[in-house]
């Protein structure tokens, strides 16, 4: 693979790039974290003030210097609080790249950054290895503090001690022939440089990851639509006969004299066909009368559940033409905040059963019913309106996302299913969705306590606990399906 091809720096631009940035003597001033795979170190050393870029990213891993100013969340996220308490203030005394135990000339790509606060000495350890990557705070002895993403499977939690190389260590690699400095295009320092590249890369692959995922959206938005209408109109055929109900009431209250009480069927002519003979079924607990009711009360439900299915069947018949028009159009239109919009609306063409008095989704996880507020606004309606104490709550941990709850059931405890189903949901409707996993914190709503002075809906939990789950498209396809039969028949009538 050539050099200007690569997604990720090599050991020998690293070595650049840290003899270019010189961050001994450095003083951490800030830290933020603007995206999930990001951090941004912003630091002081000889009156001047400069900011480095350390990406997590799995597809282009990498640090550098960093001139734009990037959009930060309002609330700091998880590791850049824990970085702020642990080396804001505190001065860098050594920042190099590991070696290689079998070949002193090549390095690891991992990156030791030596940090001092008062007393307090700690090491900041940056891995920039693709789907690996991570960056790590340790005391001296290498106990880690915290970590950027926790993986227990690799020992990279909390008081573990850390091993740098981890599995790869002794490993035989390339040697150090095989790999040179990109010379790429611009002007400035190589660190510059590498800011002007990226950026471009990322912006190329994002725009063709919007299309994509614009494309794929509608197509299953429209897939979805024509579905949900072949089972409609499979629906209007079976009122085809709902004047039939109306008949069987006339004839039965024409013929109130030949029934009795406590029969089960009688037998009349049937004026609207012909005067031929009909068996007409009743009820043996009802009066013929009451018979005669029940066959006028069929009818009136079967024409409501008519008019309502010819409604929602135009109304389908609206979104798909309006998805078509879209898919035609997203050919022609390349630019990647259409592609988002297109994205999205496609998203909301195909979601799933809203309920008239529930504000944002519902999701369905037999017996359980599967609330999800999307914004700040369904969020706080959800929680003063629509849930109580011992319903469960749930949210994505050190992600902007939905609240979800789970309204109890008297008497029954919440099966592990529905939990990991509402996990799910918390996941996929959380700024890391795009991760394909996370962890979700939940707890039951009376101990939940609102946030004075912060945004509508903000909550603080208590006595929360942990759930580390893996997005499962299979399952947040059923849970889009909508409710079961017996449901959707309910809501009918």
């Amino acid at each position: 693979m050539s050099q200007a091809a690569g997604s990720s720096l090599n050991w020998k631009e690293i070595d650049r790039v840290l003899e270019e940035l010189a961050l001994p003597g450095s003083l951490v001033q800030e830290i933020h974290q603007p995206r999930h795979d990001r951090l941004v170190l912003h630091l002081f050393r000889a009156r001047v003030a400069f900011s480095v870029l350390i990406s997590m990213s799995s597809r282009f891993p990498r640090m550098h210097v960093l001139t734009e100013k990037l959009a930060n969340p309002g609330a700091p996220l998880r590791f850049a609080a824990f970085l702020r308490a642990h080396i804001r203030g505190g001065r860098i005394e050594s920042a190099e790249q590991l070696r290689s135990e079998t070949d002193p000339e090549l390095g690891e790509r991992i990156i030791r950054l030596g940090i001092r606060r008062g007393d307090e000495a700690s090491v900041l350890w940056i891995r920039l290895w693709g789907a690996a990557a991570n960056v790590i705070l340790t005391a001296i002895d290498g106990t880690i503090q915290d970590a950027f993403y926790r993986r227990p499977k690799r020992k990279e939690i909390s008081g573990e001690v850390f091993e740098p190389r981890g599995a790869a260590g002794g490993r035989r690699g390339p040697s150090a022939t095989d790999f040179t400095v990109r010379d790429l295009p611009g002007d400035g320092t190589f660190n510059e440089k590498l800011e002007l590249f990226f950026r471009e890369r990322e912006g190329r692959d994002d725009r063709e990851k919007a299309a994509a995922a614009a494309e794929a959206e509608l197509e299953m938005s429209e897939n979805k639509l024509l579905a949900n209408l072949e089972k409609l109109r499979s629906r209007l055929t079976e009122y085809a006969s709902l004047d039939r109900f109306r008949e069987l009431g006339d004839l039965l209250t024409s013929n109130l004299h030949l029934a009795g009480k406590g029969e089960r069927w009688i037998r009349v002519q049937d004026f609207f066909h012909g005067d031929a003979e009909v068996d007409i079924e009743l009820r043996p607990e009802l009066s013929p009368a009451q018979n005669a009711e029940r066959y006028y009360e069929r009818h009136r439900k079967a024409r409501l559940g008519r008019g309502k299915v010819e409604k929602e069947i135009a109304d389908l018949e609206t979104t798909l033409a309006r998805v078509k028009a879209r898919r035609a159009a997203l050919a022609s239109d390349p630019d990647p905040l259409s592609l988002t919009r297109a994205a999205q609306k496609a998203a909301r063409d195909r979601k799933p059963l809203r309920s008239a008095d529930v504000k944002g989704l519902v999701f369905f996880s037999p017996p359980y019913r599967i609330l999800v507020g999307r914004t700040a606004a369904e969020n706080d309606e959800l929680l003063r309106s629509r849930v109580r104490g011992n319903d469960w709550w749930f949210h994505a941990r050190d992600w902007p996302g939905a609240y979800v709850f789970v309204p109890a059931q008297p008497g029954k405890s919440l099966p592990l299913e529905t939990m990991l189903d509402a996990a799910m949901l918390a996941v996929h409707f959380s700024r890391g969705k795009s991760s394909g996993q996370g962890d979700v914190y939940y707890t039951q709503v009376k101990y939940l306590r609102r946030a004075k002075g912060a945004r509508r809906g903000t909550v603080l939990p208590t006595q929360e606990k942990n759930l580390h789950v893996k997005l499962d498209p299979g399952r947040i396809e059923r849970l889009k399906g909508g409710p079961p039969e017996t449901e959707k028949t309910a809501s009918a009538e």
